[in-house]
């Protein structure tokens, strides 16, 4: 983790920003800069997000105060981001970081759909930084920034009707049915998700839940490297979304690991499920990279969500896993 200070001024720097831009795409840089300074390269932050800043937009303005008694109203509201980082940024001065996520992490889960997931990919990176390191001033209104994102993107998926499934998280994802009609953006093709297979469903052990989270990351990562030409830059949601999550865990309570892990599984598989294409390509083996080679070729790519998959991929550590990390580089557009 970055110790020297870099990371707090870059996140200092981006919290005069919105979390979206053109009202629908996410800032990613937050994320970004948290993997870049996590995995050693703390020097190139600034550079980056240099790079980066005509993709960031001003930070919107607030409607009403997100109160005890209206916050439900305002839930899902992306008008209302500023009223909602505002809020995530009022209870994390008057109380531990990690109490109020705990009393807000079962109330926004059942929306972490929203926003492409990058809500709750932005959380967990924030996490991660506030697990590793001492709590600064920066790190923890990151935190207030991801939740309030969260909280405004909030949109729930239910009544899925359960398909069969599989005992591996590799083969309940081959076994998710692609959508018919492949058009439009993400809420659009989330709204087409009718059914997913069954996983996991009965898991009930927090302990099992961790371990059965990180057997999903890792085949999601893995499959990436197969199937990623389906869309190269959505389907690194089915990664990192549940990998942020998995990041979280340390930071909750044991009961929310098992609802945790049910989230995540269903938003791995329906982005799955709207992207993925139907015919599977051989992957190319890293042959004598490593992974500290492989993380300099994601930067020196410097596509923001080429960056958060390798940092997922190095999570994992396996050499499919960093293959996936290479196959990202080679199907996206580098950052100009």
């Amino acid at each position: 983790m970055d110790t020297s200070g870099t990371l707090d001024e870059a996140l200092q720097r981006l919290h005069h920003w919105g979390p979206e831009r053109l009202g629908r795409l996410t800032n990613h840089a937050p994320m970004a800069v948290e993997a870049l300074a996590s995995r050693g390269q703390g020097r190139s932050v600034h550079r980056w997000l240099d790079t980066y800043a005509d993709k960031l937009e001003e930070f919107p303005p607030g409607l009403e105060p997100v109160t005890a008694e209206n916050w439900r109203g305002a839930l899902g509201d992306p008008r209302r981001a500023a009223d909602w980082i505002g809020h995530f940024a009022h209870e994390i001065a008057e109380q531990p970081w990690r109490e109020v996520l705990t009393r807000w992490w079962p109330r926004l889960l059942p929306g972490m759909y929203g926003g492409s997931t990058h809500p709750v990919i932005r959380v967990g990176h924030a996490v991660r930084t506030l697990l590793a390191g001492e709590p600064t001033g920066p790190r923890l209104a990151e935190l207030a920034h991801g939740l309030g994102y969260w909280a405004a993107r909030h949109r729930p998926v239910a009544d899925l009707e359960p398909l069969p499934g599989a005992d591996s998280a590799a083969a309940a994802l081959d076994a998710v049915p692609p959508l018919a009609v492949r058009e439009g953006g993400f809420p659009d093709r989330l709204g087409r998700v009718r059914g997913l297979p069954v996983w996991a469903a009965s898991v009930s052990d927090p302990d099992a839940a961790r371990r059965r989270l990180a057997e999903l990351v890792r085949a999601a990562t893995h499959r990436y490297a197969t199937h990623g030409h389906g869309d190269a830059t959505m389907l690194v949601h089915a990664a990192t979304a549940p990998n942020a999550v998995l990041r979280t865990l340390p930071a909750l309570p044991r009961r929310l690991w098992v609802p945790s892990l049910r989230a995540a599984w269903t938003a791995s598989a329906a982005v799955t499920a709207m992207y993925a294409p139907h015919t599977p390509v051989v992957y190319t083996a890293p042959g004598t990279l490593g992974p500290e080679e492989v993380f300099e070729r994601a930067l020196a790519h410097g596509d923001e969500h080429v960056i958060k998959l390798t940092d997922t991929a190095l999570d994992v550590g396996d050499d499919r896993a960093l293959a996936a990390a290479l196959r990202s580089v080679e199907l996206s557009e580098p950052l100009r």
